[in-house]
């Protein structure tokens, strides 16, 4: 049987947790205060899906490595999907409401709709819907 993992949990660094925190909090999202300190701070995406924003400092014990500026090179893209095209415009405009950066106009493959944004550190984020029945024809 090949691996299979039961849930994830993306790290991110940020540079000012409460900040991105409203932010998130604005396009909808909750947090787990069980996860969450002046530190970290989890933010729940779904029951299985996780991502925990990292202050800078606190990112930097987990890594040997420099920490990449995200509003200038890209290490990831956080795809997510979506129940339909206009939930897809629902939270990118949210997120753009709330401080976001597009990163690229929506994008409509007729089987397939995603648009997508910056966060307030300057990671990716795109949100998609797949039609299952058009991309089976």
């Amino acid at each position: 049987m090949a691996l299979q993992s039961k849930q994830i949990f993306v790290n991110l660094p940020v540079k000012d947790l409460n900040k991105s925190i409203d932010f998130f909090t604005a396009i909808g999202y909750e947090f787990n205060p069980q996860f969450t300190d002046q530190n970290a701070a989890c933010l729940v995406i779904s029951e299985n899906i996780f991502a925990m924003l990292l202050v800078e400092e606190f990112f930097q014990t987990f890594t040997k490595k420099e920490l990449t500026d995200a509003t200038r090179s890209t290490e990831v893209i956080v795809a997510l999907s979506a129940d339909s095209r206009e939930q897809v415009d629902e939270i990118v405009s949210k997120a753009l409401a709330a401080g976001a950066t597009p990163s690229k106009d929506p994008i409509d493959h007729g089987f397939m709709y995603s648009w997508s944004f910056q966060d307030l550190d300057g990671h990716l984020w795109e949100f998609l819907y797949m039609d299952q029945a058009t991309s089976q024809e």
